[in-house]
């Protein structure tokens, strides 16, 4: 069932659990996420990043991505992650996504505003949705304290949120993308007070490498959607290597990656209590 933000997060803020994206570079981590939501009857997110097109084509994996969503017994919203540029965020709308992450947080304050605003303006013609982002979102988590400079203000995102119109908003408040080099230092009180001041689904990034604890208190704080990909393709390169090791042939190997996935896949939908809620 092929749905927007909209329609699982709104419910996922009532209910208190969060619905997690996960980035898919092909099929097969594709059919991993659809047979873990399926099998959990849980909404789920899935899509890909700009940052992750060398790896899997747009115009290549979109046709895949829709047409499973469609057949899905659950909901799922398909997304384009971090769209770095319009350009490449209006292709995805026209390829069929259902959502847009515009992340224009490199921009001047001013450019970031007007081009995330004409986002909005043209997905939601689409019937799509959109998730913006303000603030070093991803990039804060080295447990140094300076690195709180880095965090998003109550002020910022309210202000933000009043200029743009997005549906989803991601927030820095300690969390990094990738491997954690240390443990991450969230600051919960920041996001929690985001949560009250601003009436929008939070947007966890950098989920990867959090623990279980992490998550639910991020969520009880106020996100509502929790990206995850670095552990989905870590436990996909541990099964290849085994496989290997096991000398197996590429297709029992290729089974072997889907199962790993679709497990990490279902220990995250369960942490984020998403589990029954489609």
């Amino acid at each position: 069932m092929l749905v927007n933000l909209k329609e699982v997060l709104s419910a996922a803020q009532k209910g208190g659990y969060g619905v997690g994206l996960f980035n898919t570079t092909d099929t097969d981590m594709l059919q991993a996420v659809i047979d873990a939501a399926e099998e959990l009857n849980s909404p789920v997110i899935v899509g890909t990043a700009e940052i992750l097109l060398p790896y899997g084509e747009l115009k290549l994996i979109a046709p895949a991505v829709v047409a499973a969503a469609k057949r899905a017994k659950v909901p799922v919203v398909v997304h384009y992650d971090h769209g770095l540029t319009f350009g490449r965020c209006m292709e995805a709308l026209q390829l069929g996504f259902t959502s847009v992450m515009f992340d224009g947080s490199v921009k001047k304050y001013d450019e970031n505003i007007a081009e995330t605003r004409e986002v909005v303006k043209i997905a939601h013609a689409f019937g799509a949705t959109v998730e913006g982002e303000i603030g070093h979102v991803g990039q804060a988590a080295s447990g140094d304290d300076r690195a709180e400079d880095m965090y998003t203000t109550v002020d910022e995102a309210l202000a933000y949120y009043d200029a743009t119109g997005v549906d989803a908003l991601a927030v820095s408040f300690g969390t990094a993308h990738g491997v954690y080099k240390s443990k991450p230092k969230l600051n919960l009180a920041r996001l929690g007070e985001i949560h009250k001041a601003v009436n929008v689904p939070l947007v966890l990034h950098g989920g990867s490498g959090l623990s279980e604890e992490d998550f639910k208190n991020s969520i009880k704080n106020g996100v509502a959607k929790v990206n995850i990909f670095t552990d989905m393709e870590l436990a996909g390169v541990r099964a290849m290597q085994e496989g290997i090791a096991a000398g197996l042939d590429y297709l029992e190997i290729r089974n072997r990656k889907v199962g790993a996935i679709c497990e990490t896949v279902k220990e995250k939908i369960r942490i984020f209590g998403s589990v029954n809620k489609a």
